[in-house]
């Protein structure tokens, strides 16, 4: 018996052995401060790679030196960057699983970065945020630039997808929300120009058929933020743009207003399904998902195509193994040296 959260999926010409996503998360690791991944980078990911899981995404991974959130944050911003990734995702792919890197800039929202940049000279709340500047509309397109530029890079370490993040109040997303962008430019007055744009970009660096996967904020928590209509509207440009995977999540523009969040099994997954039914793409579904009862049902039921595990498979790096065997799963993803043990 195959569950469907184990069954197998081709996103265009990248073909995964189950349903089972790790979603991006930061480990604030680089020791040199230098962009590249090391060794704890080495063996966080080959560890949820022998653990079972199909698609790994590498955390959000900059464009330039000040676009990290910390100086301690992943970078491709150079070529001496890509032997580091390189050596992951080769690794990686030696336990059948395929990756991904998140490509972003984190704009307003650096922590170390004197004078961030920004759609508009808005500061992100508290500290320790600074005061952006506004963007030229000739300097965009040198931010776009180095989107494609980061992609290409991604491209040559050997990866099998790119994320792009447009969500969580990082630099696109800053662009595509009206509570950050107040630009009179046409970057203002289409909210989708500066997303879509880059999505064209990145895509001529990527082979035909490797797709491109887009993290988005389905709605914002902030009094005034956009709703789930927004989203869509954004995902139907970007989809048009080339993207052919959303992630969706939700918030991170701001502090939470008025509208709270759900915090509760499953309470993303409706603005996934949203997406996935009015823009007709797949999507994965992200937010305490770590029962795997709910996850198995979540795709059975055709809510979502994928499942992201963020938090769980940083405390389990088994956790595709062990939801196998939760689920009465006859195949199991075990190595080889480990089948004893099950």
């Amino acid at each position: 018996m195959t569950r469907q959260l184990f069954s197998s999926f081709a996103m265009k010409g990248m073909h995964l052995k189950n349903r089972v996503v790790m979603a991006p998360m930061c480990q604030y690791a680089v020791t040199e401060r230098d962009g590249k991944p090391n060794e704890w980078h080495y063996i966080h990911y080959l560890s949820r790679a022998i653990g079972g899981t199909g698609l790994i995404i590498m955390e959000m991974t900059d464009i330039d030196p000040d676009g990290r959130i910390t100086e301690y944050d992943l970078g491709l911003w150079s070529d001496e960057q890509i032997p580091a990734f390189a050596r992951i995702i080769e690794g990686i792919h030696a336990y059948h699983g395929k990756v991904g890197i998140q490509i972003a800039h984190a704009g307003r929202k650096t922590e170390f970065v004197t004078t961030p940049i920004a759609p508009s000279a808005l500061k992100y709340p508290g500290s320790p945020y600074r005061m952006p500047r506004a963007l030229t509309t000739e300097e965009i397109q040198g931010i776009i630039q180095q989107f494609a530029d980061a992609v290409g890079r991604a491209v040559k370490a050997g990866v099998d997808t790119i994320e792009l993040h447009g969500a969580h109040g990082y630099l696109i997303h800053q662009f595509q929300s009206p509570l950050t962008n107040k630009r009179e430019d046409q970057y203002g007055q289409d909210l989708s120009r500066f997303g879509v744009e880059v999505i064209q970009a990145v895509k001529r660096e990527m082979p035909a058929d490797m797709p491109l996967i887009f993290r988005i904020s389905a709605v914002e928590y902030a009094d005034g933020g956009y709703d789930i209509d927004h989203a869509i509207q954004l995902s139907t440009a970007y989809k048009a743009a080339g993207v052919d995977v959303f992630h969706v999540s939700t918030g991170g523009e701001g502090p939470v207003g008025t509208r709270q969040p759900g915090n509760y099994p499953g309470y993303q997954v409706t603005f996934a399904h949203q997406i996935r039914e009015v823009v007709n793409v797949p999507v994965i579904a992200v937010g305490l998902l770590e029962d795997p009862m709910r996850a198995e049902s979540i795709i059975q039921s055709g809510e979502a195509d994928f499942v992201a595990i963020g938090r769980a498979l940083l405390r389990d790096p088994y956790w595709a193994a062990h939801a196998a065997i939760t689920l009465g799963q006859e195949q199991l993803p075990i190595p080889k040296p480990y089948q004893a043990a099950y």
